[in-house]
This record gives structure tokens, sequence and C-alpha cells, in this order.
């Protein structure tokens, strides 16, 4: 694994505003990077993150029926009780799920060690299964890249696929909060799958979910019979129409058990359940002796995203800390792994499942140990 200067495309600003990528740069700082790129062997890529991607996924999995049997548990993850039965029918019911992504400390030797999963409402997607596609066809098209090279990335694909096999009830609707552009460009994007999959697939804002006697209902009053919602489920459960969720006669992707794998509380269960596995990092509830940490150790609410109120210290005792909303649930402590660092960067490898399938990559750079919201996404290539 190397990092690798390249000359940028001419025009591809251009060019991504034409395919509605309008979010590459945000606030006048760049969020998709292209000066350089991430190169892999293809061992490493099956080896360290293909297969213990898939191999973590299967272990989260195994934890649902677990958390769901077990009111200790889920008040432990802080799962509103009403919920409880509803959730537990969702998995009951094989309700199937779309996609996720983990996120991964690795630096191209040894095991890739889990930093969380991110299960209910995960981001990147468009530049992970399109955008850097096309950048690798551009490049060798013009020469830059070495003949030969590839990329994992089958996400767009398998997504395709996906949405063909699901056999949800049509029209499928998608999501989420309508002014925001990157989801929405995340959004427009899964939608545009599920059309080349023969789905009817129809936008509707959060905003304009309305409800008739329990039933979530569109614009003109018409039922909500599939939902695809890029919206926190824990937003959702605690939000005056969350009530609803239970009677309405919706299915949803992702479905109701998802928010069990999505939570951070999973970490501490996968490391009670499997210890010393090579692909995990030491995990304890915060109400838990977390001596066994040693020196260096990060906090994490049960329910945050984008790096927001996660405090870190290093092996050193340096303190780090990102402000957030997230400090109304409980928090876990992980042990402290440090990002691997190339030039001035910190890089996390978010790795994509679709299905219980691999299915990509998509890499994140940030000049912090904490990945935030406003980190770069860099492309990358497999060569041997």
């Amino acid at each position: 694994m190397k990092k690798l200067r390249i000359a940028e495309r001419p025009g591809w600003r251009s060019y991504a505003e034409s395919v509605g990528f309008n979010f590459h740069t945000f606030d006048g700082e760049p969020y998709w990077d292209e000066s350089a790129y991430y190169q892999f062997s293809l061992q490493q890529i099956e080896q360290d993150l293909e297969g213990p991607t898939e191999e973590i996924h299967q272990m989260a999995l195994s934890l649902v029926p677990e958390i769901l049997a077990s009111e200790q548990l889920l008040q432990q993850l802080d799962v509103p009780a009403p919920y409880w039965d509803w959730i537990a029918a969702s998995w009951q019911s094989q309700q199937p799920h779309l996609y996720g992504r983990l996120d991964l400390a690795y630096d191209g030797n040894g095991p890739a060690k889990l930093l969380e999963l991110n299960y209910d409402t995960p981001t990147s997607l468009y530049e992970t299964g399109f955008f850097q596609w096309v950048w690798l066809e551009d490049q060798l098209m013009r020469g830059k890249l070495p003949a030969g090279a590839d990329q994992f990335n089958s996400l767009q694909d398998q997504l395709e696929h996906r949405f063909a096999t699901l056999n949800m009830l049509q029209p499928v609707y998608f999501s989420c909060v309508a002014d925001n552009i990157e989801d929405k460009g995340t959004v427009h994007y899964l939608m545009d799958i599920a059309m080349q999959a023969g789905i009817d697939a129809r936008f509707l804002g959060l905003d304009q979910i309305g409800e008739i006697n329990g039933q979530l209902v569109d614009t003109d009053n018409y039922p909500l019979q599939s939902l695809f919602k890029l919206y926190p489920w824990e937003f959702m459960l605690r939000e005056d129409f969350g009530v609803h969720l239970k009677s309405s006669n919706t299915r949803y992707l992702e479905p109701a058990w998802k928010m069990l794998l999505s939570n951070k509380g999973i970490l501490p269960l996968l490391w009670q359940k499997y210890p010393n596995h090579p692909n995990l990092l030491p995990a304890f509830f915060d109400t838990e002796p977390a001596a066994t940490l040693g020196a260096g150790w990060v906090r994490k609410p049960l329910y945050s995203r984008e790096g927001a109120n996660i405090e870190l210290v290093d092996h050193q005792g340096q303190r780090l800390q990102v402000e957030g909303p997230y400090n109304d649930s409980g928090f876990i402590r992980q042990a402290f792994h440090p990002l691997p660092k190339f030039g001035d960067s910190y890089t996390l490898i978010g790795s994509w499942l679709v299905g219980d399938s691999a299915a990509g990559i998509g890499i994140r750079e940030d000049n912090s140990l904490i990945t935030k919201d406003s980190s770069r996404f860099l492309p990358h290539i497999i060569l041997d």
C-alpha cells in the first residue's frame, strides 16, 4: 500500500457537476481529491480487506438475535423499549438489508482493524461506486496509470443486482433531508441504480412524508409501501412521527434490525464474543472498567456520525476531541489504534458490503486522527 502523486484530469470539476457530483468541494476546500491515489496489491485487497470485511460482517450478524433476546443488552444500547418487539419482528421476518460500510485502519501490513460499522446511513457511496471508477478509466485512457491497473470496486453492479432481488413492493420511495446536498446526491445515485434494476423509484423529502390513520403516505396520500431513508433510525424513533413507524404497513431500507449494528455499542459486544480476534480492537462500555485498554483509548457515543463527540487519547497521552450534538446517549471506549499517516494526512479505509458480500473500498484522508465530514476522498488502484 502506497500513496502516489498524479496530475488531475483537465476539467474534472465541470464533468463532476454535469453528472450530479455537486459536493466535490465544501466551503472552498476539496472533498474529492485526485492529486494522488493509493495503490494496493491484489493480495492486500483479497486477504487483508475483502475477506476480513465479510468475516466481520457475519460476526456482527451473529449478535443480532442475542441482542434481541436480552433486555439488558437492548437497554445498554439505548434502544427505546416501545420498539423492541417491532425491531425483533423485522429480524424474525428476515426483512432484507441493502448495504453497509466498515471503517478500517490499515497500512498495508498486518490485519486491518475495525474502528466502527456504518450500517444505517453510510455515505461516500457515489464517489466510491461511480466517480472513482470513472477516474480510473479516464486515467488509464490518458496513459497516466500503468496498464493493467484495476480497482476493488463492484459496488454499483452489486447494488443493481441487489435491488433487482429485494422484491420490494413498488413504487419504492427514496427519502432524505432535501436540503442536504450530500445526502440528496447519494439518494439520487441510489435511485438511478434502482431504476436500472427495473424499480419505480421516486424521491420524497423527509418533511413531505405524511400520515393517515397510522400509515405513512406521500404528498398524494398514497401509502408508502417501500421506503429507503437516508436518515438515522435513532432520530426517527425519537421524533413525533416515530410512533407511526410501527403501525405503518411500510417495508424499510435499511430494516429496523439494522439499527442495532450501527450502534457503537456493537464494538464491545463483538469484543466480548470474539476476544482477541485479529481484526478487532478491545472495546468496553464506558460504565465498565477500562483498565485493560492500557495507554491510549478512544471514547465514542453510542450514536455519532462524522467524528462528532469523539475523544481520543494517544499512546503518548496527547488528547484530541471533536465537539458535536451526540452527547445524550451512552459511550463506549475502544483501544487506540492510530490511522496510518501518508505525508501529512491520516488515512481511513471504508470497506463496503452489498447484502453480505464485500463490494469495494473508498479512502478518506484527514489532517487529524479523527476522520470528520471535512475529510478528503481519494481514489485507489490495484497493481501487482
